[in-house]
């Protein structure tokens, strides 16, 4: 059975820190692309940060600079690490993992940026 659980959101002011996890099971996890989405009220879902199984990396331009997507193999699970975080930032923040033949969607944590 294929499980994606995301960890770590919450209420964090302006200008916080957060770091998000995504533990995998029941998937070749080093062998897939992990990426984070997100999806404010209102809004469409939209790509965050990207990481391939070669750990090649890729950022939306309104986290570039200020998020860091990484991943460890042996625990099969991929981090979010968001620094200086903006209100714009507040959404459902969901795990993606996907390859060849696999699309997996975690249920999502909430991520919550005051003022």
């Amino acid at each position: 059975q294929v499980q994606l659980v995301e960890s770590g959101g919450g209420l964090v002011q302006a200008g916080g820190s957060l770091r998000l996890s995504c533990a995998t099971s029941g998937i070749i996890f080093r062998f897939l692309t992990m990426d984070w989405y997100r999806q404010a009220p209102g809004k469409q879902r939209e790509l965050v940060a990207g990481i391939t199984s070669g750990g090649s990396t890729n950022y939306a331009d309104s986290v570039k600079g200020r998020f860091t997507i990484s991943r460890d193999n042996a625990k099969n699970t991929v981090y979010l690490d968001m620094n200086s975080l903006k209100p714009e930032d507040t959404a459902v923040y969901y795990c993606h993992a996907r390859g060849l033949s696999a699309d997996y969607w975690g249920q999502g944590t909430q991520v919550t940026v005051s003022e």
